[in-house]
């Protein structure tokens, strides 16, 4: 018989992979709304055209120059980190900025830990973001904090304890620092 918590994330992970589907999914659908906004912009602008050049040829110059219409800024996506939002996969050249305000905090306290390697824990970091140090928080920490490793933003010792991911090489150079703890990362 399974247990009640391995059946719980299951199906978390299954809601997870179904969110990121979906997230996925609406990016390439609003992409594609811009390329089709752009379109019919092009479309309109090239009709009021045509019938201004075809209304009066003389007049249709001075016409276009006075009444020349404010052009349209067309949709760009941006997307914003919401609070509770999907943790997105590290990549070369993310930065904290791209988490949501919760994962950034997390990030930035076990970034700023204890020097030599031994990394931070959940109890540690729930009292760095003053929460109420009860296990229901502390686990609350642990599974964010768990779920930033999963997704390369943060390292976990086998003792559970998280340390600030290993900085690549090209980081390190682009920032101009030697290795160590906290370079480029």
């Amino acid at each position: 018989m399974a247990s009640v918590m391995g059946l719980l994330e299951e199906r978390e992970a299954a809601a997870r992979v179904r969110v990121e589907e979906l997230q996925a999914e609406a990016d390439r659908i609003l992409s594609e709304l811009a390329v089709a906004e752009a379109v019919l912009e092009r479309r309109a602008i090239a009709r009021v055209e045509l019938a201004e050049a075809l209304a009066a040829p003389g007049d249709a110059v001075d016409a276009a120059v006075e009444e020349a219409p404010e052009p349209v800024p067309v949709a760009k996506v941006v997307r914003v980190p919401v609070a509770g939002s999907i943790v997105s996969h590290f990549a070369d050249g993310m930065t904290v900025e791209a988490l949501a305000p919760d994962y950034r905090r997390i990030v930035e306290l076990v970034e700023s830990g204890p020097e030599g390697g031994e990394g931070v824990s959940a109890k540690e970091i729930a009292s760095g973001l003053e929460l109420e140090l009860v296990p229901a928080k502390i686990e609350g920490v642990r599974s964010k904090a768990r779920r930033l490793a999963e997704r390369g933003w943060l390292a976990v010792s086998p003792s559970g304890r998280f340390t600030p991911r290993r900085p690549t090489a090209t980081v390190r150079a682009a920032a101009g620092k030697p290795g160590g703890r906290g370079a480029g990362s």
